[in-house]
């Protein structure tokens, strides 16, 4: 299967394209990923230096503005994807054998590399629309999705469970939030702000 018809199938027949992956390498599946991540961030990249450029001159610096128009534009892009390139393969790795202790938890055992195969092609919707705002919301519940979809049909378990193994490490980082967050409230009215005599 080329990049395209892995594309179109993750996309519109997710079930069926991941049943034709499980026997794919996970070298090929990190290629694909590493293609669909670079366009992301490349597209994101320039759209953040773009808004900078931007920032510059409506804030009256309109030197500032024409130099990251130029030169430190290009920069800017250029750090920005390199950023992105970084964090999107290493959270890929590290998120997949995170999420695959999850997998296990709910019966899955076919292994940590189906895992994370099913979260880099699971992320397609993102990667290849969530640089635009707004759509960005629908494509990361379409990668939600996708990804469950690949659990379920990569390590062989039911709807249920592969949705268990998704939404249990979502909602246990959201009630780590709010405690700490909690703590972090607790914490600064307890000390309490600074006050002023006279």
């Amino acid at each position: 299967m080329d990049f395209l018809e892995k594309v179109k199938g993750l996309l519109l027949e997710p079930s069926k394209t991941f049943d034709s992956l499980k026997d794919e390498t996970l070298e090929e599946a990190v290629k694909y990923y590493a293609i669909i991540a670079a366009a992301y961030s490349a597209l994101l990249a320039l759209l953040l230096a773009f808004a900078g450029s931007m920032f510059g001159s409506m804030m009256g610096f309109r030197n500032l503005g024409t130099m990251m128009g130029a030169g430190a534009g290009v920069g800017a892009a250029v750090v920005f994807f390199v950023m992105f390139m970084i964090f999107a393969i290493a959270g890929a790795f590290i998120g997949g054998a995170i999420l695959h202790i999850f997998v296990y938890i709910v019966g899955g055992r076919k292994g940590i590399v189906q895992t994370i195969k099913a979260g880099m092609y699971g992320s397609t919707p993102s990667l290849l629309l969530g640089w635009i705002p707004l759509v960005n919301i629908i494509a990361a519940i379409w990668s939600l999705a996708t990804e469950i979809v690949g659990i379920r049909q990569l390590h062989e378990l039911t709807t249920g469970r592969a949705v268990l193994a998704i939404l249990i490490p979502i909602i246990l980082a959201i009630i780590l939030a709010v405690v700490l967050a909690a703590l972090l409230v607790a914490v600064m009215t307890s000390t309490g702000a600074p006050r002023y005599g006279y």
